[in-house]
């Protein structure tokens, strides 16, 4: 799965120049540009061997779907877009190679706000997630305002956008991935469940959480303490509790004893 698509926004663009992770296709910048920033950009395009064109703020805002370009538009083709075939083969290599940490999927179960998107993704990155799943309609799926809060994570994430996220959710059960769900209405806390093995965290998007049928395959449904008047938490804050607890409880096996004595 592959294509020409759009990455704007200073920072997500020079996240994309520093780290090589996608084929970025040519750079347009705002010509007569005062930012240094934006100077420094296209200085490090050219270094690469990368066509920059000029373009006006209009054609910027045109190729990016917003206002809020910030001068530069990259137009990339994204070597991470995943289908469930794909997917299915990320997770078979990551299961044999059985390093020191497990699998990590994130699944996002209707997370339609292409900003809370965007933040997941940038988590997710730093978390060190392998993946992140969502389903193919009724989404956001990834495009400049997504690239733009990411920061770079979007074009170096693998990411799978699937038909029926229920039936992957069923075939990762059955290679032995643990599928822990989020609800509020869950009696179990997140803090007293098993994270450090296989894992697919399962997140329900902003307005209804997470659907039956996708709930009813998860192993167990978890929730995080609320000790104040609010009763939950936005999905990319909700879902960077989730994955740093994981990490934490992973960390926390692979720590060396204190010395006796």
């Amino acid at each position: 799965m592959s294509g020409a698509r759009y990455v704007t926004g200073l920072r997500a663009v020079e996240q994309l120049l520093a780290n090589r992770d996608a084929e970025v296709r040519r750079i347009y910048a705002e010509y007569r540009s005062a930012n240094p920033r934006v100077e420094a950009l296209v200085a490090s395009a050219q270094q690469h061997g990368i066509e920059v064109q000029s373009a006006n703020r209009a054609r910027l805002e045109q190729m990016s779907g917003e206002a809020r370009h910030q001068g530069v538009v990259a137009e990339i083709r994204r070597s991470t877009l995943l289908d469930e075939a794909a997917l299915r083969t990320l997770v078979e290599n990551r299961l044999e190679a059985a390093g020191p940490t497990s699998l990590l999927l994130l699944v996002l179960d209707a997370v339609q706000d292409p900003h809370n998107l965007g933040a997941c993704l940038r988590t997710a990155d730093a978390a060190g997630v392998d993946a992140v799943v969502v389903p193919r309609h009724r989404a956001a799926g990834l495009g400049p305002t997504v690239s733009k809060v990411a920061a770079g994570a979007a074009e170096h994430l693998p990411f799978a956008a699937v038909a029926n996220t229920g039936r992957v959710l069923g075939w990762l059960a059955d290679y032995g991935v643990a599928v822990v769900g989020t609800s509020d209405g869950a009696t179990t806390s997140l803090f007293d469940t098993d994270l450090d093995r296989p894992l697919a965290l399962v997140m329900g998007g902003e307005h209804r959480g997470l659907g039956k049928a996708v709930a009813s395959r998860c192993e167990v449904l978890v929730s995080l303490p609320m000790a104040g008047a609010v009763s939950s938490l936005n999905v990319s804050v909700a879902a960077g509790i989730c994955l740093y607890e994981a990490l934490r409880q992973r960390r926390t096996r692979l720590a060396p004893a204190p010395p006796s004595g």
